[in-house]
């Protein structure tokens, strides 16, 4: 997408007396308070990048609400530092007063919205246990929820998507009523926020059926689909029928399993990274014993790719 097509957004970012509460609110660790306040003054020092800023706020909410659009935030070198790996917070800071908006036009419950935006401080929570320094280990992930795709509704995160060509063609070839294009509902498991106990998981469902009905009546999604290592079904060889994450699973039809293993994603999730040697790593729980215990053997985790009826 050309640049120049883009609306120009104003985009500004709160004083420095402000800054500090609106982190807060969006559940910044008070750890990284200190190092953003420093970085504010660094960025808004460059032209360069006050104007980097602008045009990325208004890519990140071009066609906001539309899921799939917008345009990708800029990339940083590592040797850019820490306001390299900082520079999507301030993207995304100075995008929520129309993130806000959004959400009072659908009416949107306050409630929901803060606990959505929120996890921008889950994220950077999760970059500093695994690196103790301040950024985000993904910095385009917070931007389902700045522009206005996804929610979070008790345990779990739900991203209103429109199905791909080979998830809808695999879904319908197994008896699933959708096909490419259609409407659904993406499930995400977010870190920090307990188990994902069934009751949880209950409650996560039935929150959302209530709420994308009602703040999304033209865009029926009758289908939650997961993409996710949690679904492959390797794990039902140590785990038991009654642990969260099998109960997980059954509720799910998993369609395909991906072609290339990703090994590191269950490492991460379950220990929080994959800088430390295997061998060192504990092996306490269930969960852990059984990501460990496959690897050794020369086993490999897939990304299961599963769907139910909401």
């Amino acid at each position: 997408m050309d640049d120049a097509a883009i609306p120009a957004l104003p985009a500004e970012l709160p004083g420095a007396l402000d800054l500090p509460d609106v982190l807060l609110d969006l559940a910044v660790p008070h750890e990284d308070i200190n190092e953003l306040l420093r970085l504010r003054a660094e960025l808004l020092a460059s032209p360069e990048l006050r104007t980097l800023l602008a045009r990325a706020v208004s890519g990140l909410l071009w066609r906001s609400g539309e899921p799939g659009q917008g345009v990708g935030l800029p990339v940083f070198p590592a040797a850019a530092g820490a306001l390299g790996r900082c520079f999507a917070v301030f993207v995304f800071v100075a995008a929520l007063p129309y993130t806000r908006a959004h959400h009072r036009e659908r009416g949107i419950p306050d409630d929901v919205s803060r606990r959505t935006l929120a996890d921008l401080g889950r994220n950077l929570a999760v970059h500093r246990r695994r690196f103790g320094t301040t950024g985000l280990l993904v910095p385009w992930w917070p931007t389902r929820h700045f522009r206005g795709e996804l929610y979070q509704l008790g345990r779990l995160q739900f991203e209103r998507v429109r199905l791909g060509r080979r998830t809808g063609e695999g879904l319908a070839a197994t008896g699933a009523p959708v096909g490419p294009g259609d409407p659904a509902l993406s499930v995400h498991i977010p870190d920090f926020r307990g188990p994902m106990s069934p009751e949880a998981c209950d409650d996560s469902f039935a929150r959302a059926g209530e709420f994308f009905a009602r703040h999304f009546p033209d865009e029926p999604a009758g289908l939650a689909v997961c993409h996710s290592w949690l679904l492959d079904r390797q794990l039902r060889q140590y785990l038991s029928a009654d642990s969260n994450i099998i109960r997980f699973q059954d509720r799910f039809d998993v369609a395909r399993l991906s072609d290339e293993p990703d090994d590191d994603a269950p490492v991460a999730f379950v220990f929080g990274g994959t800088e430390t040697p295997r061998e060192l790593l504990p092996r306490r729980t269930s969960v852990q014993r059984a990501v460990l215990g496959h690897l050794d053997a020369g086993g490999h985790w897939y990304a299961g790719h599963g769907w139910f009826r909401m």
